[in-house]
């Protein structure tokens, strides 16, 4: 799909889909649509609030699911135990490595499911994604 010809709108997807499970990179797609022209401060704020939201959509499931659910995913329980022990010692702050490539998007799986603070995650969360798109911008400029 060439998500450039649909607009901002294309930006949006593009964005909201790589914060979710799917391997997808939006970091290529921003820099495209600097590159071919389109305002951005305007790309910077919509790929932030997308990007955001595909997050906050992992957090959501996170909540929803089940602990055996979770237990038959990571295969061992003893990386269940450690996981429950570092969200529970870092919290919300972990929400600080969900804009880093692989770990990030079932990072907030995780946190939605152990119920860290909502708005300091949300807080953190949206500050990291939006810096990482402006050191991409900036770097472009």
């Amino acid at each position: 799909m060439e998500y450039i010809e649909l607009g901002y709108i294309g930006l949006f997807i593009a964005c909201f889909l790589s914060a979710t499970i799917l391997p997808f990179a939006s970091e290529g797609v921003v820099a495209y649509f600097v590159l071919d022209g389109f305002d951005p401060l305007l790309v910077w704020s919509l790929a932030t609030v997308a990007n955001s939201s595909g997050s906050l959509s992992n957090y959501a499931l996170g909540m929803l699911s089940s602990p055996d659910k979770i237990k038959s995913r990571l295969k061992r329980p003893d990386r269940f135990e450690r996981l429950s022990q570092k969200a529970e010692k870092y919290g919300f702050w972990l929400a600080a490595f969900a804009w880093v490539p692989i770990i990030g998007d079932p990072l907030t799986i995780v946190l939605g499911f152990f119920r860290v603070r909502f708005v300091p995650f949300l807080i953190l969360l949206i500050l990291t994604k939006g810096l990482r798109y402006l050191v991409i911008i900036y770097l472009l400029m």
